[in-house]
């Protein structure tokens, strides 16, 4: 890693374990650049309690989400540096939905294959659509796109020969 990737990573543990203070939450944040433009920042838990953790974490991590879209957001300000992403995880929180979302995506391009036919995912926040998207990208005769709107936009993955494409609101992946 290159001292840029040290410092943004550096920062944004720095940043976060403000934010916590403020919140009355004293505990640790434990970073790491997993690479050039993207750091891993794992909250002690441990120093939190199980308590707090789990009200940190909130319902189906949508805390944890609202501190990772803050950090981004409030890092990523300054346009005279490149855009860094930061990863916010909390009690596995994150490699668990990692874990879960890969086996969606199995199931969806074996659901694709089986039936030459798309497959709609539930409802999910945009950060997973996003993870998604990434996730079956490499999937040649496959393609995603979004559909819907907030809060009830899904992700839709389906065969490339499919001549419905989506809609002017997709947000097909590149």
């Amino acid at each position: 890693m290159t001292d840029t990737a040290t410092t943004t990573a550096l920062e944004g543990q720095q940043w976060l374990e403000r934010l916590l203070q403020l919140m009355d939450l004293n505990t640790r944040v434990l970073s790491q650049a997993l690479a050039e433009n993207h750091n891993w920042l794992e909250i002690d838990s441990q120093m939190l309690g199980p308590e707090a953790s789990q009200a940190l974490l909130g319902k189906d991590g949508i805390i944890l989400d609202s501190l990772q879209f803050l950090v981004n957001t409030h890092l990523n300000l300054d346009t005279n540096i490149p855009e860094c992403a930061y990863t916010v995880e909390l009690l596995g929180y994150r490699a668990q939905r990692h874990k879960e979302l890969l086996a969606l995506a199995e199931q969806a391009i074996q659901a694709v294959r089986a039936t030459g036919k798309e497959y709609v995912f539930e409802p999910l926040r945009s950060a997973e659509r996003r993870q998604l998207h990434m996730m079956l990208s490499g999937e040649q005769e496959l393609f995603t796109f979004s559909r819907g709107k907030e809060p009830d936009r899904y992700l839709v993955l389906s065969p490339k020969a499919d001549p419905d494409k989506g809609s002017e609101d997709s947000d097909e992946a590149p």
